[in-house]
């Protein structure tokens, strides 16, 4: 590997999981996913990185969508970071003090991962093409948002740090590869443990679909671990379910299920073959579940107000 896009410009969260990967490789910016994607189904660069799922915001829409579209880009790897904001000024105090703060800017997931910040600040948030951008894009007047990196980087003043609202919040970063070269890539790797993710459209829309599409999954022992919707463009009501699952296409039990959902007429395409390197079981973070959330315990009044029944 020679070179390696990335969503630029340098600095961004996805420059810093590049570098995970890029050994002798020299990092390429882009301007957009769309051009990561594009870079490397052409051949013009041997790699690409892009964030796919961020434990605070979920999945990162422009990235999933351009990967479900693309023609010739499957992941083959998958590296999670850590994710920690600070906020920066173009200048120190003293040299904007004529100058009313009165924006604040990141990346949309930027934004969203540091709500109570910018709410308390009373800034208006302005969303950037990357977390980046929005700290080398810096005016007076404004505030950004992003890595501590990026500070060091454009000459910044940090106003403040760890301005996000959930400590070790996480990224998850996919390496990208053309379709063509990913069977020796994954052959080549003795990791004994894998995840999936497949598109599934189905030929058939109406009741009892998607329960058809769990029940195989249930039936073949293949443990999904998300699924995820989204819209066949312009067509209203028709959908592609991203699934992800352990296991990897080649293991039986997985070749049996895509067999079965290929027997019903359902188009797939397997958009990624990643190793699992985190542990298998991780303990849930109950603090995480939705306020006013009731389990068969709860008291009468609890169950009605958090059901409505």
């Amino acid at each position: 590997m020679s070179s390696l896009a990335y969503l630029g410009p340098e600095g961004t969260f996805t420059h810093a999981a590049a570098l995970t990967w890029a050994d002798d490789a020299s990092p390429v910016p882009l301007a957009t996913v769309e051009e990561v994607y594009r870079a490397v189904g052409t051949g013009e660069v041997d790699r690409g990185v892009v964030a796919i799922e961020s434990s605070v915001e979920g999945y990162v829409v422009p990235s999933l969508d351009a990967l479900v579209a693309a023609d010739d880009v499957v992941a083959v790897d998958e590296v999670a970071l850590a994710i920690a904001f600070d906020a920066f000024t173009l200048a120190d105090g003293a040299a904007e003090e004529s100058v009313e703060l009165a924006e604040v800017s990141a990346h949309p997931h930027g934004l969203a991962q540091c709500r109570a910040f910018v709410t308390a600040s009373g800034l208006r948030p302005v969303p950037a093409t990357s977390n980046a951008a929005a700290c080398r894009d810096l005016a007076p007047g404004r505030v950004a948002l992003g890595p501590r990196l990026c500070g060091e980087l454009y000459g910044l003043t940090t106003l403040a740090t760890d301005v996000q609202d959930f400590a070790g919040a996480r990224t998850r970063f996919l390496l990208v590869a053309r379709r063509s070269e990913a069977p020796g890539l994954l052959a080549a790797s003795d990791e004994p443990r894998w995840r999936s993710m497949v598109a599934i459209t189905p030929a058939v829309i109406g009741p009892g679909v998607l329960a058809r599409i769990t029940t195989a999954f249930g039936e073949r022992g293949v443990n999904m671990s998300s699924l995820i919707t989204r819209p066949l463009k312009a067509q209203e009501g028709t959908y592609v379910f991203v699934v992800t699952f352990d296991g990897a296409p080649w293991e039986p039990e997985v070749r049996g299920l895509l067999a079965q959902l290929l027997a019903a007429g359902d188009w797939l395409k397997t958009l990624g073959v990643v190793p699992v390197r985190d542990p298998a079981d991780p303990e849930p973070d109950l603090a995480g579940v939705p306020v006013g959330s009731v389990r068969t315990d709860a008291s009468h009044d609890a169950l009605t107000a958090g059901l409505l029944w």
